[in-house]
């Protein structure tokens, strides 16, 4: 099968992903918190961002690669951290891995993904990143960096933009619950997606593997509760100047949406910030991340990596020329994943570049740098 003949656009993978999904595994992929217009506004803030073409350039090399936290990547853009990713199609982290390794781009494994640090060591490349939800316990704490650096992770990420759970009403009304149960409602919809329910059927219901090992040490503890004494949702300055002195590698802080946090977190050497609403399933009432981009540039000399509403090349662009140095992506890939199983991140990969490259040639640009000094269109 050509799959750029039959799925020319990422719109085509989610719209086939949706035919193959649970509607409570859809409604878990696809939803926001609250009205979800934090959501919609990420989309129509991105559609805002006019770039003006530009004409006899003559034949141009187009060159998309980028050096970014002493990475080369041949491509400005990764796979986001995508908790419980699992969910959504077996071994779905074990292929976002392996096709990431396979494109020398990075893939960031969430704290909450149904595989472990240990599980993924295998099929990481050189470039693989750690999503951290801050454990409260230090000394679980100093485990969880230990096992990611001997398992091959090289970048830490924190997640600062959880200090509390978001309330995601379609997800609640689909009957989704924390850890996944298959009720009798949810046994009914299992049942008309064959292809999801056979490949769970021989993987198994997702769990949050990289937390066994302290769950198995507190069996005295309800179910429900673990997550909760493991995770401490609202970490401070300190929290962060501890982490920076245990971790010697890269260290990110994920949820940037405000400059003068941008300017408190470089003077504490974080080493790059991550400027994201969350993709709209935190807080409702935020601005887009595209709006509150270039702000954050304007203050702060440190590497900046965007997310929330990509959908394409262009957006890639867009944030590129409003400050970004690079660019991660999750629900992309987990349409990838639902429409086309182990075949999907790869594609969706080959997809994102080829709109660059369409896209930087209306533009007339022969690289990445160029695209900072691109004209916008008001």
């Amino acid at each position: 099968m050509d799959l750029h003949s039959t799925y020319p656009g990422i719109a085509d993978l989610k719209r086939r992903a949706r035919r193959r999904l649970p509607h409570f595994v859809w409604e878990y992929t696809e939803s926001g918190t609250g009205t979800e217009t934090a959501m919609l506004r990420n989309r129509t803030a991105l559609d805002s961002v006019r770039l003006l073409p530009a004409i006899l350039k003559g034949e141009l090399e187009y060159d998309t690669s980028t050096r970014f936290l002493g990475q080369e990547c041949p491509l400005p853009f990764g796979i986001a951290p995508i908790g419980m990713s699992g969910l959504i199609w077996p071994d779905a982290e074990g292929i976002l891995a392996r096709a990431a390794a396979q494109a020398s781009l990075p893939y960031t494994l969430s704290t909450v993904a149904s595989q472990s640090p240990e599980d993924l060591a295998s099929h990481l490349g050189e470039n693989a990143w750690f999503q951290l939800y801050p454990p409260r316990d230090p000394e679980i704490r100093a485990d969880f960096l230990a096992r990611a650096r001997q398992a091959g992770f090289k970048t830490l990420v924190l997640t600062a933009d959880v200090p509390v759970a978001s309330r995601r009403e379609r997800q609640t009304r689909s009957g989704l619950t924390h850890p996944p149960r298959l009720t009798p409602r949810l046994l009914a919809q299992v049942a008309r997606r064959p292809a999801w329910a056979f490949g769970m059927l021989r993987q198994g219901m997702p769990k949050m593997r990289t937390l066994d090992k302290y769950i198995d040490n507190k069996k005295s503890m309800p179910v429900t509760a673990h997550v909760g004494y493991l995770l401490r949702m609202s970490p401070d300055m300190e929290y962060v100047k501890r982490l920076r002195d245990q971790w010697d590698g890269p260290f990110v802080i994920k949820g940037i949406m405000r400059p003068d946090d941008a300017e408190m977190l470089e003077q504490a050497g974080v080493d790059a910030l991550w400027v994201s609403n969350h993709g709209g399933r935190q807080f409702d009432g935020a601005p887009a991340s595209i709006e509150v981009l270039p702000e954050i540039r304007s203050v702060t000399g440190l590497p900046l990596i965007f997310d929330s509403g990509i959908e394409g090349g262009l957006d890639i662009l867009r944030a590129l020329s409003k400050g970004a140095d690079f660019v991660m992506l999750g629900r992309a890939f987990l349409y990838g994943l639902a429409a086309l199983g182990s075949k999907g991140p790869a594609h969706v990969i080959d997809l994102l570049r080829q709109d660059m490259l369409a896209n930087m040639g209306q533009m007339g640009l022969a690289d990445l740098t160029q695209i900072k000094t691109i004209h916008h269109e008001d």
